[in-house]
């Protein structure tokens, strides 16, 4: 299942990534699902990008010492 993200004027992968996951490690797969803008650096407004739904709870959790989890 995904989501959509509109573009905005200066976006970038990693930014976009960050925006809509809280992560920039999850621009390869951003970029799977959008294979039509992949050569694409510096967005311009109004684009709609598909954004995975990724659970990213777990991930951040491990990321934790082991007394805060």
């Amino acid at each position: 299942m995904t989501k959509t993200y509109r573009t905005q004027q200066g976006d970038t992968w990693d930014l976009i990534s960050f925006k809509t996951l809280g992560d920039e490690h999850y621009v390869s797969q951003i970029m799977e699902l959008n294979f039509q803008y992949r050569d694409q650096v510096i967005f311009s407004e109004g684009v709609n990008l598909q954004i995975p739904e990724i659970d990213t709870s777990s991930e951040q959790e491990m990321d934790l010492p082991p007394w805060k989890r």
